[in-house]
């Protein structure tokens, strides 16, 4: 790691170097950014460069450039792996987990708080319940928006449209993510490097998985659909801390190429072992949508779900100890690794991958909700017009803004039900 003025000086033309901090300083300087981390992960790095890079000047801003560059090809989020690295510079590894900590601590703390909240409180006799209900639309919304987004800067060639679709249609049909996920990488790096024959073979013998996958969903029962709230009762009878926290690391390690991209991997624990229902797996994401943390702080949400409150610490633990890892003990080794072209390619090939898994969630999630909000038009009606805030009006609270309207408009559409 360069950190001396003279190695920025010769990045940048601009004399730039970290300021002298104790570790308590580093704590509460990210802790500050933590508070004000709304509007998503474009909204946090930009003002992680505003104050660190352009007014501070710790950093250059074409050092910091390439940094950006190695964590959105890395999985995990960027704002917070940015941030652990940026510690480093005034407190070493030390100084560096603490600044991680702090990034993330207020998000965690209030998502924690607010899943006590949604266990303690029977939604379906409160107003609550009829505001989620019309919040469910607004996140599919918010999905769709993000699948659009992910997949502009990913899905950039006919190989990778191709893996895309290929890998949507296999997850509908029950294929895992752990063979369909290798094999978008390794198709792609033969397709970009000419050895066209080997990856049509592969593409055929992946074929015939997925359809081996399909037959055996066949035969399987379908999921009962869910309610909003899950009884306060049996909320920490559904997995171990160990089965929680191996979920989340899982899940932080196949995050490229932003946070809703964890989406798939999540859901397919936290639903398909029966620790909560979709409905309220879209509660847990409009939660996060409302709070100043990166996305993937929903899985605290998850973690309550599955086991209580040391199960939320398990998960949140698991799925940001990648992001930790990467900055504190790799950061050298990896940003090496994927200047390589070939392992590039592997995981440009993953990423459009995971835009096809995100793809096919995002279906399967919209055909649920029709099933739990009280009519079709009401719906449709609130997932378009949330659709619509999200691509005309740009400002940073826009998330916010379409959660809470969504909510509202439940609360006035729904609320007398039942």
């Amino acid at each position: 790691m360069k950190t001396d003025a003279s190695a920025s000086t010769a990045e940048g033309g601009a004399e730039a170097a970290p300021p002298r901090l104790s570790q308590a300083q580093i704590f509460w300087r990210f802790l500050h950014f933590g508070f004000l981390a709304w509007g998503g992960p474009v909204a946090q790095i930009a003002m992680i460069r505003r104050e660190l890079v352009e007014e501070e000047r710790w950093v250059s801003s074409p050092r910091f450039n390439r940094l950006l560059a190695v964590y959105q090809v890395l999985p995990g989020p960027e704002a917070h792996e940015l941030c652990v690295f940026l510690g480093t510079l005034p407190g070493g590894r030390l100084g560096g987990f603490l600044a991680g900590l702090g990034f993330m601590l207020p998000g965690f703390v209030l998502m924690f708080a607010l899943s006590w909240l949604y266990f303690s409180t029977d939604l379906a006799r409160t107003a609550l319940g009829a505001a989620f209900l019309g919040v469910q639309p607004a996140v599919i919304a918010l999905i769709v928006a993000a699948v659009h987004r992910i997949g502009s800067h990913i899905v950039v060639d006919g190989w990778l449209w191709g893996i895309a679709i290929a890998t949507g249609l296999a997850a509908f049909g029950g294929t895992p993510f752990w063979i369909a996920l290798p094999a978008a990488g390794l198709f792609y790096v033969l397709a970009a490097s000419g050895r066209r024959a080997l990856a049509v073979l592969l593409a055929v013998a992946f074929a015939a998985v997925a359809l081996y996958y399909a037959w055996l969903l066949l035969g399987a029962p379908a999921q009962p659909a869910g309610g909003t709230a899950a009884p306060a009762e049996s909320v920490g009878q559904g997995a171990s801390l160990i089965g929680l926290f191996l979920s989340g690391l899982k899940a932080g390690l196949l995050t490229f190429g932003g946070a809703y991209t964890v989406i798939p991997f999540l859901r397919d624990d936290a639903v398909g072992n029966g620790w909560m229902t979709d409905a309220q797996f879209l509660d847990g994401l409009a939660l996060s949508g409302i709070l100043p943390a990166p996305l993937i702080i929903f899985s605290t949400f998850v973690g309550y779900f599955g086991g209580g409150p040391l199960g939320a610490v398990a998960m949140t633990v698991g799925i940001f100890l990648p992001a930790f890892s990467f900055s504190l003990l790799f950061h050298d080794q990896l940003e090496r690794l994927v200047e390589n072209k070939a392992m590039r390619t592997f995981l440009e090939g993953v990423s459009a991958g995971v835009v096809g898994l995100i793809a096919a969630t995002t279906v399967e999630l919209a055909h649920k909700t029709l099933g739990n909000v009280p009519g079709v038009l009401p719906a449709v009606a609130i997932f378009g017009a949330a659709l619509a805030v999200l691509y005309l009006w740009k400002a940073k609270t826009n998330v916010v803004f379409v959660v809470l309207s969504a909510g509202l408009a439940g609360w006035l559409l729904f609320g007398g039900q039942g």
